[in-house]
Parts: structure tokens; sequence; C-alpha cells
């Protein structure tokens, strides 16, 4: 039998607004695959103390109910299965799934910072967009 909506509309909900202040063994890490199982590759940022790439787990509370994807953001606990001898490495806590009010708070980390699409424009070469190509004229005069 599969789980009431209420269970479904209250794990949406708290993934919704992001928390006053994160605790200390809770980090914000990037996903970057899906390892199978419910178990997620993420990298964490350069600033944090603990290695770069973790291995996590998805609790039983989000399967089937939110999706994660390549890219997105989660929050970790990297002091859930401090006590155990396995290879994962912690458990999601949190999804981040309204990124622009995350990047408000203080504890988001400066290497998440949302980089602009478009390129940088250089002084050194110039547009040519809508400027015809040279003529034959020019070509012999030099």
């Amino acid at each position: 039998m599969p789980r009431p909506k209420r269970h479904l509309l209250a794990t949406a909900q708290e993934t919704l607004f992001p928390p006053a202040s994160l605790p200390e063994n809770h980090l914000i890490a990037k996903v970057r695959k899906a390892e199978g199982k419910n178990l997620y590759s993420v990298a964490l940022p350069s600033s944090s103390p603990t290695e770069k790439t973790l291995l996590v787990e998805l609790p039983s509370r989000f399967r089937s109910q939110i999706w994660l994807k390549r890219g997105g953001y989660v929050v970790v606990d990297t002091g859930a299965f401090a006590g155990r001898d396995n290879k994962l490495d912690g458990e999601i806590v949190n999804v981040v799934r309204d990124e622009r009010e995350w990047r408000k708070r203080e504890y988001w980390p400066a290497e998440f910072v949302k980089k602009s699409s478009y390129l940088e424009e250089s002084d050194e070469e110039e547009s040519r967009v809508g400027e015809l190509p040279p003529s034959d004229d020019d070509e012999v005069e030099g």
C-alpha cells in the first residue's frame, strides 16, 4: 500500500525553505552522479575540512518522492555513519529545491556561487558581427 499523500506533502514542505543555520557536521554538497541503490556521489566545496568526494545515502523518507539530478545540491550529515564501519561517508538530510533562497544564506559555500552562462568579453579581440568580409582591394594594397 502506498504512503499517504500527507507524507509526500510534509517531505516536500520541509525541503522548500532553507534552515536558519546548519549544524557543524552538516555540509552543502553538489550531486555528481547516482551510484545506484539510493547511493549518490557528491562533491564538497574545497573549503570543507573533509575529503572532496563522498558516497552518501538517500534516506527512505526522500525515496520515490524527491528526485535528485546531477548538478543539484543537497545537505549531507557527515556524522551519521561515523560509528559504523562501512563505505558510506554520510546521509542526505535535506535537498536544496529553491536554490535562489539557499544562496542568500551565509552558510552557502563561496565555491558554489552561480556562474554566468555568458562568455566574458575580452578587450583584445573585437567582434566582427555585422561587418562585411574584406574586399580584394584591401588584400592587394598590403
